[in-house]
């Protein structure tokens, strides 16, 4: 996945996410949210729209989709975005959708295709002409190669064969990203994603470079629950304990001085998976399974829910940490608001299905909210972390974590032929169908994470995750 922790576009969505926390904690937001894209963009603030005007509209659409509205909700483009805020107020449910593409941003890629560039030499070969089985690559004596873009398929052979590299292939970068076919461009030149296909692994997000593609976030109903004085507890996932420069246990108490009214580590959870995850092997095995995969992230089991069922006999059964650690919590708080902390988009997808958890607030929005609220974490003190959680559960936020975790635990760990799936890239999902078609493995134990490095690396984290990994190893020994 690329590192969305610096550069312009997702510097102009915290800058968003900032400035909409900071008029939800003063309780400014429907008085002055409608100044929102003025702030950001004065008539001399450098920008990189086409103009000032369309700056502000792209503003206005991302804050939009930050107070929980997909962009395809407006019903009347004069609606100041107070308007929404108001709706806000009056919702209880939410759709099943939660990323949404902002069509003012979007407008920029051409489709995708094979390019003749300037370093064509006209050379005599004609090799290009040749691979060309369609005949869509002409050339003219003296004159460049030129594609028939009506007659190209976008195979690539003309690439391949041209001895210059003068054929390049210009991709629309989150087309290119999306490992399933979720997002393409419709008759109106915007891009549209598909919920019947998308498994929230956030990749097209991240690769947008025009910041078109929106998270849907719940930041508001949150601190307003925090305001009317409920009882809202904050599980937060391994992955947090590197996202800050600060000690771990004074981001927790930073947490609760937003006024949450608890905080728990979903390791708690974490150490439960990898107990029952454990137990489920061996009696797999016992059974002569083939194999087993991992069952603990959510773009994961939405890919095979969607795109490879054939797979779904040999994914473990057992819950997640964010489900075991809410199934815990609902029974002693029931009529608590619990609201996941987590570094990625698939934990909302999971969440709209679990009836335990009430909302999820990424590492983005919580680093907001500080800002807003003029945190000084550096001064706190820390919360003593949980002593009943099991190094290894803190461990499931980096690659082969619930892998070592079972490890750990299996009476015979020579026993587990393990198989780490680094990211769920097309050729990795190509990989696991083949699995799932034919049966067998190459191994029994097969771990996978649908982002590279873990969730140290999902699409809302804030820090580098190779440091993020650095920061949470001492925490799981």
């Amino acid at each position: 996945m690329a590192e969305q922790y610096n550069n312009n576009v997702v510097e102009i969505r915290r800058t968003i996410l900032k400035l909409l926390a900071k008029l939800i904690i003063k309780d400014e937001l429907e008085e002055k949210i409608d100044r929102l894209p003025f702030e950001m963009y004065k008539k001399d603030t450098p920008h990189t729209r086409c103009c000032v005007h369309k700056a502000r509209a792209v503003a206005k659409y991302m804050t939009m989709a930050t107070l929980g509205y997909n962009i395809d909700d407006e019903k009347d483009e004069f609606d100041p975005l107070s308007h929404y805020v108001h709706l806000a107020k009056q919702r209880e449910e939410s759709t099943e959708v939660m990323l949404t593409v902002v069509d003012e941003a979007c407008s920029s890629c051409v489709k995708s295709s094979y390019i003749v560039t300037n370093l064509c030499r006209s050379c005599t070969a004609h090799p290009c002409t040749y691979a060309c089985k369609k005949g869509a690559m002409t050339k003219h004596e003296h004159e460049q190669a030129h594609i028939d873009t009506s007659k190209c398929i976008n195979c690539g052979l003309c690439m391949q064969a041209c001895p210059y590299h003068a054929i390049i292939f210009q991709p629309v970068p989150c087309e290119e990203a999306c490992p399933v076919g979720a997002i393409s461009k419709g008759e109106d030149g915007v891009e549209h994603i598909d919920p019947t296909k998308c498994i929230y692994c956030g990749k097209c997000k991240i690769a947008c470079p025009f910041g078109a593609i929106s998270e849907k976030s719940f930041m508001f109903e949150i601190m307003r629950d925090i305001r009317l004085g409920k009882e809202v507890i904050a599980m937060v996932a391994p992955s947090l304990g590197g996202q800050f420069k600060e000690d771990y246990g004074k981001v927790l108490t930073a947490i609760k001085k937003l006024g949450f009214t608890d905080v728990v580590e979903v390791a708690k959870g974490a150490n439960v998976t990898t107990e029952v995850e454990t137990k489920e092997f061996l009696e797999r095995m016992e059974e002569g399974a083939p194999f087993m995969t991992t069952s603990c992230c959510s773009a994961w089991r939405n890919l095979v829910q969607k795109h490879i069922p054939e797979m779904a006999k040999y994914v473990s059964t057992t819950l997640t940490p964010m489900a075991y650690t809410a199934k815990w919590l609902r029974e002693t708080k029931k009529d608590a608001i619990i609201v996941m902390v987590s570094p990625c988009v698939g934990k909302r997808s999971e969440a709209h299905t679990n009836p335990d958890v009430n909302y999820v607030l990424s590492y983005e929005e919580l680093d907001a909210l500080f800002w807003a609220s003029e945190m000084d974490i550096e001064s706190l003190e820390p919360t003593v972390l949980d002593s009943t959680i099991l190094g290894h559960g803190r461990g499931f936020a980096m690659i082969a974590g619930v892998t070592a975790s079972v490890k750990a635990t299996a009476p015979d760990p020579s026993m587990i032929h393990d198989l780490v799936i680094d990211g769920l890239s097309k050729q990795n999902i190509r990989q696991l169908k083949l699995f799932a078609q034919k049966g067998e493995a190459p191994a029994n134990f097969i771990e996978v994470m649908s982002c590279p490095g873990g969730c140290v690396n999902g699409c809302d984290t804030i820090n580098n995750p190779k440091t993020a990994a650095r920061q949470i190893l001492p925490t799981t020994k």
